[in-house]
């Protein structure tokens, strides 16, 4: 079974973050990741290094993951926090 932890592993060890966060059912994931190498990237540039980061889950495991990408700045902006 896919947990959230388990996510939360595969996505720190194969990107540099400073958080992540992931809730979900076991179905259905939504990720926080806050990471320095998302600055000067696009949103779909960042997408795609948090899914090279899980590898062949995203194809096998993982149903379904919302993503919401920070530079460390950006999250200190937001509060710390999303919504």
């Amino acid at each position: 079974m896919v947990t959230n932890e388990s996510i939360e592993r595969s996505i720190a060890a194969g990107l540099a973050c400073t958080h992540v966060a992931v809730d979900g059912d076991g179905h259905h994931f939504q990720a926080v990741v806050v990471s320095e190498q998302f600055a000067g990237l696009s949103r779909i540039r960042q997408h795609q290094l948090v899914y090279a980061a899980l590898e062949d889950r995203m194809r096998e495991e993982i149903h379904a993951l919302s993503l919401q990408t920070y530079t460390p700045e950006a999250y200190a902006a937001a509060g710390g926090r999303v919504g």
